[in-house]
């Protein structure tokens, strides 16, 4: 995606489009899984892990990206993929394998619906399968 893209997507959900937020956005979509907050200091050297997490509280708050929770201790962030706004249909189930700690995304299946008492607005699921995946499992 060009920065002009990039731009664009970030000031249609209301956001400045800074080097820095541009620079995180560009990795997210990038990365073909979810990554954690260490993933990206890793790969934006540029950047101190004090501002990544900046950029990764707001792109959570304007709902540009979902936060996963994998069982690691450690959050996941992947783009959200809805084009108008984030909703649970956006979401898709993950595998967490507990030998190597990588987190996959099974985006061709669904999160299951879930029936919730009508007062209650479920703003996200978090659909987390755990085991091992096919390389950790023929080591």
């Amino acid at each position: 995606m060009k920065t002009e893209d990039i731009e664009n997507t970030l000031q249609g959900k209301g956001i400045k489009p800074t080097p820095n937020r541009i620079l995180v956005m560009r990795e997210l979509l990038n990365s073909s899984r979810p990554v954690s907050l260490a993933d990206l200091e890793i790969s934006l050297k540029t950047m101190d892990k004090a501002s990544i997490f900046r950029v990764i509280e707001l792109f959570a708050e304007k709902e540009i990206i979902h936060v996963l929770e994998d069982g690691s201790r450690s959050l996941k962030y992947e783009l959200c993929h809805g084009k108008t706004h984030h909703s649970i249909n956006d979401q898709h189930v993950h595998f967490y394998c507990e030998k190597c700690g990588n987190v996959f995304c099974f985006e061709s299946i669904a999160v299951p619906h879930v029936e919730v008492p009508e007062s209650f607005h479920v703003k996200s699921i978090n659909f987390m399968l755990k085991g091992i995946c096919p390389k950790c499992n023929n080591k």
